[in-house]
């Protein structure tokens, strides 16, 4: 190869880079800040610099105590975002606003009174003094109102929905009701202790989640997000519909180190959706496929959106554990979606792209290979059980090695300094999210609110497992509109997930559903921010992509009942003749599935067959394993019996 270390690609019009911002910023609060210029530019980028320097020297050289990590984490993002998000629509992104200054200022005074005054607190037991409930009442207004900016309205509305349920307790209606806390109690136990703001939900975003997107940002600054989308066109670019199964690959690739489906979105599919268009699928097909390719990254192994490392912690298990049952759903899952665009693809006799467009398999390893080193050396120490932090940290050493060793990967110190910022700019959402969340889980804590949830949904569902795993998948889809991952999976596993354990559930699988089911609310109409996205880049319909999104990834709301009737594909219970059946039937259902919804199979199918395909393919899913066994072997045979027809359909047609 010569000197530009250039690989071929297709030739077709990508989406324009403004256009393309317009549309994220659109669906995605948090790509909505400002571009400062001249000396508030420096300061930022300085600031936010800092912060990743921060939590790259606490994950190389070691973390400071709980309170005083978690509150330094804050501090720098709540700080920043009120520097970079505007608190209103229209004002000039090129300027920060003096009250803004003010307001950051203000805010970094209440998470760093924690800092600086956390041993006196630590020796009087977090009593509250008077001067800490006017500190207390200001960090909580300015944390709502920075999470507003950054994180939408969701979840500030939730955060004072909890308050005022803390203080007003004796108020509720019956179910609900308890006896009601002071506000110098609320304060104490929401900003003094390790239950609330600076809880559990800000540790993780303070470590792992941080580490992570940081990782993500510097693996997109060594070009690693192009190198994906090659070796995606490179291993199906040519094959019928190719670009659809060119995103599925790319997005899985990506979505599981991205914490966010919408951003997943935007990444790859403003190159994929244009390829998809161009060999002939419509607008809105092309973006609920890359929607729903960009979503299942979230529960992707090894990383999960950071998702794994948080269910770690609360379950008390090994990570390697929680991404070992969470593999072969997830593999199911992109299956599904891969069927769903093939078929698609034979019904319409859409081609894939020429080979001459498309670059080869060797020449994309050759060119980009080294950029995979830096996930081999994470997945090889988490597997040889060294903590995530740390395969975070060494992951992003590897980035910058490996990019050494070609020219056009290479990263210079502007390239350093531009991923350090991205990468901290890219957290903040987080950050404030869990701040917010805190406020949840230390309602839950101080209130019992999360045992009073479980016992509820029980008695709704009369004590009976289904009616219960309806009502808990409702709402987790509910819980989950417009949250990020991290912020998603605390919230439904603090308010849903006790009442299935409580049911009997395993804990594993319990969290699994519910962490499914939130992650699912990007892609279920009508707030499925991940389809009206990839809708705004392929100039579809946004309501059609999302109903079409939900359509091809319907087996998603399946498998995850899967988790609690037969926990052997979670590897529970481990038995090898179990597990193969499931794993079968659970193919022949979703090959079934994706025949009846796309109507096709080796040819047109009537109506009474996919209805028939349709109901298998459910019947697949049942718990019994016999029954299992049975619905497998009858779409085999309808399948062999539909292909006997259309062979001699065709042969009588010649």
């Amino acid at each position: 190869m010569g000197k530009d270390e250039t690989v071929k690609t297709p030739l077709v019009q990508q989406i324009e880079e403004e256009d393309l911002q317009s549309i994220v910023e659109k669906y995605d609060i948090e790509s909505r800040f400002r571009r400062p210029v001249g000396f508030p530019k420096m300061f930022v980028s300085a600031w936010l610099i800092a912060m990743s320097l921060f939590h790259l020297y606490t994950a190389g050289i070691g973390l400071l105590p709980t309170s005083i990590h978690r509150a330094v984490h804050l501090t720098f993002a709540i700080v920043a975002v009120f520097l970079l998000y505007p608190g209103r629509e229209g004002e000039d992104k090129t300027k920060i606003p003096w009250f803004d200054w003010v307001l950051a200022a203000v805010a970094g005074v209440g998470t760093g009174y924690i800092i600086f005054f956390f041993n006196e607190i630590a020796r009087r037991g977090a009593q509250v003094q008077p001067h800490e409930v006017w500190l207390g009442i200001l960090t909580f207004v300015m944390v709502l109102e920075a999470g507003r900016r950054v994180a939408g309205k969701v979840l500030p509305f939730l955060s004072v929905f909890f308050l005022l349920y803390c203080y007003f307790g004796r108020f509720m209606p019956f179910m609900f009701m308890h006896r009601g806390y002071s506000i110098n109690r609320i304060i104490q136990h929401m900003y003094l202790t390790q239950e609330g703001i600076f809880g559990v939900a800000l540790g993780v975003s303070s470590t792992f989640v941080f580490l992570f997107i940081l990782f993500g940002a510097f693996l997109g600054k060594s070009g690693g997000a192009r190198s994906f989308n090659e070796l995606a066109l490179a291993m199906a670019g040519h094959s019928p519909g190719g670009p659809a199964k060119a995103a599925i690959v790319a997005s899985g690739l990506l979505g599981t180190i991205s914490g966010s489906s919408v951003a997943n979105v935007a990444t790859t599919g403003a190159f994929t959706i244009p390829l998809m268009k161009k060999v002939g699928y419509k607008p809105e097909f092309a973006g609920a496929v890359e929607a729903s390719a960009s979503t299942g990254g979230q529960f992707m192994p090894p990383i999960m959106g950071a998702g794994a490392f948080i269910m770690s912690e609360f379950l008390g298990i090994s990570y390697l554990r929680i991404a070992a049952a969470a593999a072969i759903p997830a593999l199911l899952y992109y299956i599904a979606l891969y069927f769903a665009v093939h078929l698609r693809a034979r019904q319409r006799d859409l081609r894939g792209l020429p080979k001459d467009l498309l670059p080869s398999l060797k020449q994309v390893m050759k060119k980009d290979g080294h950029l995979m080193v830096p996930l081999v050396v994470i997945i090889g120490m988490l597997l040889n059980r060294y903590t995530p932090l740390a395969a975070a940290f060494w992951g992003i050493v590897s980035v910058v090695g490996v990019s050494l060793l070609r020219k056009h990967t290479r990263m210079g110190i502007r390239d350093i300094c531009d991923a350090l910022e991205e990468g901290a700019r890219c957290a903040l959402g987080v950050a404030l999210a869990c701040a917010l969340v805190g406020f949840i889980v230390g309602t839950s804590s101080l209130t019992a609110l999360g045992l009073t949830i479980s016992n509820n949904i029980i008695d709704i569902s009369r004590g009976l497992l289904f009616p219960t795993l309806l009502l808990s998948m409702v709402a987790c889809l509910v819980l989950g509109m417009g949250l990020p991952t991290t912020a998603n999976y605390i919230v439904t596993s603090t308010m849903i997930a006790p009442a299935l354990v409580k049911m009997g559930v395993l804990p594993l699988a319990a969290h699994l559903f519910v962490f499914y089911f939130g992650i699912m609310a990007d892609l279920t109409p009508p707030v499925c921010l991940a389809s009206f996205t990839g809708a705004g880049i392929a100039g579809g319909n946004p309501s059609q992509t999302g109903f079409m999104a939900t359509r091809i990834a319907l087996v998603a709301y399946l498998i995850p009942y899967s988790f609690i009737y037969n926990p052997v594909i979670l590897l529970e219970n481990f038995s090898w003749v179990p597990l193969a059946i499931i794993v079968v039937a659970s193919l022949a259902s979703i090959f079934s599935l994706a025949s009846a919804l796309q109507g096709w199979m080796f040819e047109r199918l009537s109506y009474p067959v996919r209805v028939v395909l349709f109901v298998a393919a459910i019947v697949a899913f049942l718990p019994d394993y016999r029954v299992k066994a049975m619905a497998a072997l009858f779409i085999g045979a309808s399948v062999i019996a539909l292909k006997i027809l259309n062979a001699r359909r065709t042969v009588t047609a010649s």
